[in-house]
Protein backbone atom coordinates (compact mmCIF):
# COMPACT_ATOMS: atom_id res chain seq x y z
CA UNK A 1 0.00 0.00 0.00
CA UNK A 2 2.76 2.80 1.06
CA UNK A 3 3.96 2.12 -2.15
CA UNK A 4 0.92 2.89 -3.98
CA UNK A 5 0.94 6.59 -1.94
CA UNK A 6 4.03 6.86 -2.45
CA UNK A 7 3.75 6.44 -6.09
CA UNK A 8 0.86 9.38 -6.35
CA UNK A 9 3.09 11.71 -4.67
CA UNK A 10 5.81 11.34 -6.98
CA UNK A 11 3.93 11.47 -9.78
CA UNK A 12 2.31 14.68 -8.17
CA UNK A 13 5.63 16.51 -7.59
CA UNK A 14 6.08 15.27 -11.48
CA UNK A 15 2.98 16.98 -12.72
CA UNK A 16 4.09 20.17 -10.37
CA UNK A 17 6.76 20.86 -13.11
CA UNK A 18 4.81 19.20 -16.41
CA UNK A 19 1.15 20.70 -15.62
CA UNK A 20 0.33 17.04 -16.65
CA UNK A 21 -0.89 14.89 -14.06
CA UNK A 22 -0.37 10.92 -14.55
CA UNK A 23 -2.21 8.90 -11.80
CA UNK A 24 -2.87 6.14 -14.37
CA UNK A 25 -2.58 2.83 -13.39
CA UNK A 26 -2.21 3.08 -9.22
CA UNK A 27 -5.27 1.24 -8.07
CA UNK A 28 -6.97 3.85 -7.37
CA UNK A 29 -10.68 3.94 -5.79
CA UNK A 30 -11.07 7.41 -6.02
CA UNK A 31 -8.65 10.89 -6.47
CA UNK A 32 -7.25 11.01 -3.00
CA UNK A 33 -7.50 14.50 -1.06
CA UNK A 34 -3.74 14.57 -0.77
CA UNK A 35 -3.45 15.00 -4.74
CA UNK A 36 -5.93 18.27 -4.44
CA UNK A 37 -3.31 19.76 -1.82
CA UNK A 38 -0.62 18.79 -3.43
CA UNK A 39 -1.48 20.31 -6.62
CA UNK A 40 -3.19 23.42 -5.05
CA UNK A 41 -0.96 25.82 -6.45
CA UNK A 42 -0.63 24.09 -9.96
CA UNK A 43 -2.35 24.96 -12.76
CA UNK A 44 -2.72 21.54 -14.42
CA UNK A 45 -3.37 21.38 -18.48
CA UNK A 46 -3.80 17.62 -18.59
CA UNK A 47 -5.25 14.78 -15.93
CA UNK A 48 -4.94 10.88 -16.62
CA UNK A 49 -6.79 8.55 -14.53
CA UNK A 50 -6.96 6.09 -16.81
CA UNK A 51 -6.46 2.34 -15.73
CA UNK A 52 -7.85 2.77 -11.90
CA UNK A 53 -10.89 1.47 -10.36
CA UNK A 54 -12.26 4.82 -9.87
CA UNK A 55 -16.08 4.64 -9.33
CA UNK A 56 -17.04 8.35 -9.27
CA UNK A 57 -15.41 11.93 -9.77
CA UNK A 58 -16.18 14.40 -7.02
CA UNK A 59 -17.29 17.50 -7.75
CA UNK A 60 -14.69 19.46 -6.32
CA UNK A 61 -12.11 18.22 -9.00
CA UNK A 62 -13.89 20.30 -11.80
CA UNK A 63 -13.22 23.16 -8.80
CA UNK A 64 -9.75 22.08 -8.33
CA UNK A 65 -8.55 21.59 -11.95
CA UNK A 66 -10.70 24.13 -13.63
CA UNK A 67 -8.21 24.82 -16.45
CA UNK A 68 -7.37 21.31 -18.07
CA UNK A 69 -7.99 20.70 -21.60
CA UNK A 70 -7.68 16.89 -21.53
CA UNK A 71 -8.88 14.50 -19.11
CA UNK A 72 -8.49 10.84 -19.59
CA UNK A 73 -10.97 8.39 -17.37
CA UNK A 74 -10.92 5.43 -18.93
CA UNK A 75 -10.63 1.98 -18.35
CA UNK A 76 -12.01 2.37 -15.01
CA UNK A 77 -15.71 1.70 -13.21
CA UNK A 78 -17.49 4.97 -13.92
CA UNK A 79 -21.54 5.43 -14.52
CA UNK A 80 -21.71 8.85 -14.04
CA UNK A 81 -19.92 12.29 -13.66
CA UNK A 82 -20.92 15.06 -11.79
CA UNK A 83 -22.67 18.05 -13.21
CA UNK A 84 -20.24 20.36 -12.40
CA UNK A 85 -17.97 18.66 -15.12
CA UNK A 86 -19.64 21.18 -17.23
CA UNK A 87 -17.38 24.14 -15.66
CA UNK A 88 -14.39 22.67 -16.89
CA UNK A 89 -13.78 26.01 -19.44
CA UNK A 90 -11.18 24.79 -21.23
CA UNK A 91 -11.27 21.37 -21.57
CA UNK A 92 -10.99 20.12 -24.92
CA UNK A 93 -10.67 16.42 -25.39
CA UNK A 94 -12.51 13.80 -22.65
CA UNK A 95 -11.77 10.17 -22.50
CA UNK A 96 -14.42 8.04 -20.56
CA UNK A 97 -14.18 4.84 -23.02
CA UNK A 98 -13.85 1.43 -21.05
CA UNK A 99 -16.19 2.42 -18.14
CA UNK A 100 -19.54 1.50 -16.61
CA UNK A 101 -21.97 4.31 -18.43
CA UNK A 102 -25.72 3.40 -19.59
CA UNK A 103 -26.03 6.52 -20.81
CA UNK A 104 -24.39 9.70 -21.67
CA UNK A 105 -24.26 12.34 -19.13
CA UNK A 106 -25.99 15.22 -20.43
CA UNK A 107 -23.29 17.57 -18.68
CA UNK A 108 -20.64 16.44 -21.37
CA UNK A 109 -22.88 18.30 -23.84
CA UNK A 110 -22.34 21.62 -21.49
CA UNK A 111 -18.37 21.68 -21.69
CA UNK A 112 -17.91 25.10 -23.82
CA UNK A 113 -14.90 24.08 -25.56
CA UNK A 114 -15.12 20.41 -26.11
CA UNK A 115 -13.89 18.81 -29.47
CA UNK A 116 -13.47 15.47 -28.72
CA UNK A 117 -15.26 12.72 -26.62
CA UNK A 118 -14.31 9.04 -26.49
CA UNK A 119 -16.94 7.08 -25.08
CA UNK A 120 -16.59 3.41 -26.94
CA UNK A 121 -16.72 0.23 -25.02
CA UNK A 122 -19.54 1.33 -22.09
CA UNK A 123 -22.79 0.18 -21.58
CA UNK A 124 -24.44 2.84 -23.08
CA UNK A 125 -28.54 2.29 -24.63
CA UNK A 126 -29.54 6.05 -25.19
CA UNK A 127 -27.90 9.03 -26.00
CA UNK A 128 -29.97 12.61 -25.85
CA UNK A 129 -29.64 13.70 -29.59
CA UNK A 130 -30.99 16.87 -29.02
CA UNK A 131 -28.18 17.74 -26.10
CA UNK A 132 -25.78 16.85 -28.46
CA UNK A 133 -26.55 18.42 -31.47
CA UNK A 134 -26.49 21.85 -29.28
CA UNK A 135 -22.77 20.80 -28.09
CA UNK A 136 -21.42 24.12 -28.41
CA UNK A 137 -17.78 23.07 -29.72
CA UNK A 138 -18.05 19.42 -30.19
CA UNK A 139 -16.36 17.73 -33.00
CA UNK A 140 -15.91 13.92 -32.71
CA UNK A 141 -17.82 11.31 -31.00
CA UNK A 142 -17.18 7.40 -30.56
CA UNK A 143 -19.84 5.75 -29.22
CA UNK A 144 -18.30 2.37 -31.06
CA UNK A 145 -18.98 -1.08 -29.04
CA UNK A 146 -21.97 -0.11 -27.39
CA UNK A 147 -25.27 -1.44 -27.46
CA UNK A 148 -27.25 1.44 -28.55
CA UNK A 149 -30.79 1.07 -29.29
CA UNK A 150 -31.63 1.12 -33.04
CA UNK A 151 -33.69 4.19 -32.60
CA UNK A 152 -30.49 5.92 -30.91
CA UNK A 153 -28.41 4.56 -33.81
CA UNK A 154 -30.22 5.34 -36.60
CA UNK A 155 -30.98 9.02 -35.05
CA UNK A 156 -26.80 9.22 -34.35
CA UNK A 157 -25.99 7.85 -37.79
CA UNK A 158 -28.19 11.02 -39.34
CA UNK A 159 -26.17 13.67 -37.76
CA UNK A 160 -23.67 15.28 -40.34
CA UNK A 161 -22.36 18.14 -38.43
CA UNK A 162 -20.54 15.95 -35.63
CA UNK A 163 -18.68 12.96 -36.62
CA UNK A 164 -19.61 10.35 -34.56
CA UNK A 165 -17.97 6.87 -34.60
CA UNK A 166 -20.44 4.18 -34.60
CA UNK A 167 -20.23 0.18 -34.74
CA UNK A 168 -22.49 -1.11 -37.45
CA UNK A 169 -25.96 -2.05 -36.55
CA UNK A 170 -26.88 -5.79 -36.64
CA UNK A 171 -30.26 -5.75 -38.10
CA UNK A 172 -33.22 -6.91 -35.93
CA UNK A 173 -34.55 -10.81 -37.49
CA UNK A 174 -37.77 -8.88 -37.99
CA UNK A 175 -35.80 -6.34 -39.92
CA UNK A 176 -34.25 -9.05 -42.16
CA UNK A 177 -37.58 -9.94 -43.94
CA UNK A 178 -37.38 -9.33 -47.63
CA UNK A 179 -41.10 -8.39 -49.07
Amino acid sequence: MASAVTRVVHRCEDAQETQNLDLSNCQLMQVPDAVYHLMRHTELKTCDLSDNVITKIPPKFAVKFSSITDLNLSHNQMAKLPDEIADLGSLERLDISHNTFISLPNCIFKISKLQQLNANNNHIIDVDVECLEEAPSLESVDLSSNPLSPRCHDRLSGISRIRITLTPREKEDWEDLTI
